[in-house]
């Protein structure tokens, strides 16, 4: 790369540190091409991406944002998975990285929030943004069903005993006329 191309990547870099929910820093030394390719692959389908970036760059790129802490992650063969829901990128790093002990978490950021390799485990352990809304929905879902039931219910028992009731009435009526024939 020449100094404009680094000058823009620098640039670049620093635009979606400032605007990822989180940023996981990890080392990769020893990852296969394939293997790569699938760890992007994935992040991708959750809305993340990966980076491999020189580590000069990348501390360049942090200064003046608020992840500006984990500069000093980067050392070694580093790769940056990062994500606008603050779960998504933690979630399948650490996914992989469980499948795969090449890919070594080293810590990451939310936010203002600097985090080590136990950090950025644990927000993977929480539910991500889209799970979080359908459990909202599904709790706001869930007592207006209720209502529904209850306001159903009284009338669906009146249909029941009026059911009964016309059965019981139907069954005399036929069963009388029987009675005078005798």
């Amino acid at each position: 790369m020449d100094r404009a191309e680094k000058r823009e990547f620098v640039t670049d870099l620093h635009e979606t540190f400032k605007d990822s929910g989180s940023i996981v820093v990890a080392r990769y030394a020893g990852l296969t091409v394939a293997q790569m390719n699938d760890l992007r692959s994935k992040m991708r389908e959750q809305g993340g991406t990966v980076k491999v970036a020189k580590n000069r760059l990348a501390k360049i790129a942090l200064q003046g944002t608020d992840a500006e802490e984990i500069s000093k992650l980067f050392e070694g063969q580093t790769l940056i998975a990062y994500s606008t829901d603050p779960v998504a990128a933690p979630k399948v790093a650490n996914d992989f990285a469980k499948g795969n002990d090449k890919l070594v978490i080293l810590g990451g950021a939310m936010g203002t929030t600097a985090l080590d390799a136990d950090g950025v485990k644990a927000l993977a352990s929480l539910p991500s943004l889209d799970e979080l809304r359908a459990k909202l929905i599904a709790m706001v879902q869930t007592p207006a069903t209720r209502i529904a039931g209850v306001v159903a219910a009284p009338a669906a028992q009146l249909a029941r005993v009026f059911g009964a009731y016309a059965k019981k009435l139907s069954l005399i009526h036929i069963s009388e006329p029987t009675r005078l024939r005798r």
